[in-house]
């Protein structure tokens, strides 16, 4: 993956997980500590080192929450430590990045950093502010401590093959979910709980008595966004037939998504692999794009995309890292 497209996705996960932890707060401007606990949940090297250290993200959320406590009461203003309630972010807007962390993420970037979480996380701990410094102690550890751990954390990528030499734009992604794989297992083996995890579904129907490989449900477009605003959805595309190809329980499953008013659409693969971790549970999701039966005639022209298939290709990769935030998002 190119230095542009690791930095956009950092960017985006690391946004979309530091906006809702803001949320729950009631708070509008992403800080220095929204973004330490979207490094907690990181599926890579940063929140790998992290949770090594025995951090989780309830004990995350406690330690932030006394050092501001903490911060106050250095000012003569004594104040309760606030409790947390429900993520409404995207439900709610009005967001912006605090300078220091608009900073922060731009600078790992830059020169030979590689613009990733754990450049983010480098970046970080040696905020100026001493914020984050002070919450790492209350935590049991120290700047020096993540930095010499992640260190030994990071490793470099292998090249990835494609999931079906049928697929035209295909993707890999990680996510880490706070949660025990078999409370992650109910939520996607469950077909009635799709909507709470598949950001386009808004209502199924049609679900098998038995879950098993080959059986089907229809899936309904969501057509609102969470505020309230109206989605604007072809409505040859508002209706998906969902197959369950796959099922090794708890290990592993995968759907075929297909538009049947579109019959010369493509077919969406989605596959996740589930493997215990330390303080929840790490997804490894695959997502592809397979040409449909009418698509495959035209295969003499597909020279013709091939320009646009390294942007083809970072969308697929964000489309499904945003499906890894939404699946974390309900146990968060």
């Amino acid at each position: 993956m190119s230095k542009f497209a690791t930095s956009a996705l950092t960017s985006m996960k690391l946004s979309i997980t530091a906006t809702e932890e803001a949320s729950r707060r009631g708070e509008r401007t992403v800080g220095v500590d929204h973004l330490f606990l979207a490094l907690v949940v990181d599926d890579g090297a940063a929140g790998q080192t992290l949770r090594s250290l025995g951090i989780s993200l309830d004990a995350a959320r406690q330690a932030v929450e006394a050092q501001h406590v903490a911060q106050l009461a250095s000012i003569g203003i004594d104040v309760a430590p606030a409790v947390g309630g429900r993520i409404t972010f995207p439900g709610t807007s009005g967001y912006e990045w605090s300078e220091p962390v608009l900073a922060l993420v731009k600078r790992s970037s830059e020169d030979k950093r590689a613009g990733d979480a754990a450049a983010v996380l480098r970046e970080l701990v040696g905020e100026p502010s001493g914020f984050i410094d002070e919450v790492l102690r209350r935590l049991g550890t120290s700047p020096e401590m993540v930095l010499a751990r992640l260190g030994g954390a990071e490793t470099t990528p292998g090249s990835p093959q494609p999931p079906n030499p049928e697929a035209d734009v295909w993707a890999r992604s990680e996510c880490f979910v706070p949660a025990t794989p078999d409370e992650v297992w109910a939520l996607l083996a469950d077909p009635a709980r799709m909507p709470e995890w598949e950001p386009g579904t808004g209502a199924v129907d049609g679900m098998p008595a038995v879950l098993e490989a080959g059986v089907s449900w229809v899936s309904h477009a969501r057509l609102e966004r969470p505020d309230g605003t109206m989605l604007r959805i072809n409505p040859k595309h508002r209706t998906a037939r969902v197959q369950l190809v796959d099922i090794e329980r708890p290990l592993r499953i995968e759907w075929l998504f297909n538009w049947p008013d579109v019959p010369t659409s493509n077919t969406r693969r989605v596959s996740i692999r589930l493997e215990p971790a330390a303080d929840g549970t790490q997804l490894h999701l695959t997502s592809a794009w397979e040409r449909g039966a009418e698509r495959s005639r035209l295969r003499a022209l597909r020279w013709l995309f091939r320009p646009l298939r390294p942007l083809n290709r970072l969308a697929t990769r964000m489309q499904l890292a945003q499906l890894g935030v939404s699946i974390s998002r309900v146990f968060r």
